[in-house]
């Protein structure tokens, strides 16, 4: 298959799959309310900073997993050739990896607790509890972080592989060194 193997290739497609499905749950979702019989109150993602973080972050690491998969049909050669004549690409793939895994988790920790905050409220502050009212809209969020916690999973085994094919080509007695054909 070229410079990316079939594992990480299946693993890329399903971590994409789930941040799609995250997006599109939390950016479709919305529940319209009648408060105190003439108030109309509509619930969806713009309400919660972190919500909106969450879906561009997202859509961001979807993108940039798609990326990935096809640097294999833009850069020619197998691993070996990645390695040795593309050295610092190798690099940068892996710490993309690798930050793309840690901001899609800290996004998907920030909005799970602004979501707490909407189910239990915070009484010092005066802020009620907003899944009393909007129910469904809650139960989809959640759906969504579940699933974007699942990406975050795969997206983490992916940057573990990532960093596997970068420094099996380092000897292991000498630091950063690559090792003798």
């Amino acid at each position: 298959m070229g410079v990316i193997g079939r594992k990480e290739a299946f693993l890329r497609v399903l971590s994409t799959v789930f941040l799609v499905l995250t997006v599109c749950l939390v950016a479709f979702d919305a529940q319209t309310k009648l408060l105190f019989y003439s108030v109309v109150r509509k619930a969806t993602f713009r309400d919660l900073n972190a919500l909106f973080d969450l879906v561009w972050i997202d859509s961001a690491a979807a993108v940039c997993n798609l990326l990935q998969l096809f640097r294999g049909y833009i850069l020619p050669g197998s691993k070996e050739d990645l390695t040795s004549n593309y050295r610092y690409l190798a690099w940068g793939f892996c710490l993309l990896d690798q930050a793309a895994a840690y901001i899609v988790f800290a996004a998907n920790s920030a909005a799970a607790q602004a979501s707490m905050l909407a189910v239990t409220g915070e009484s010092s502050f005066q802020w009620m509890k907003v899944c009393n009212r909007f129910t469904r809209f809650c139960i989809q969020i959640v759906g969504a972080l579940l699933c974007a916690y699942c990406a975050s999973i795969f997206m983490a085994v992916i940057s573990s592989i990532s960093a596997y094919n970068l420094f099996r080509f380092y000897s292991p007695k000498k630091f950063l060194l690559l090792k003798g054909k």
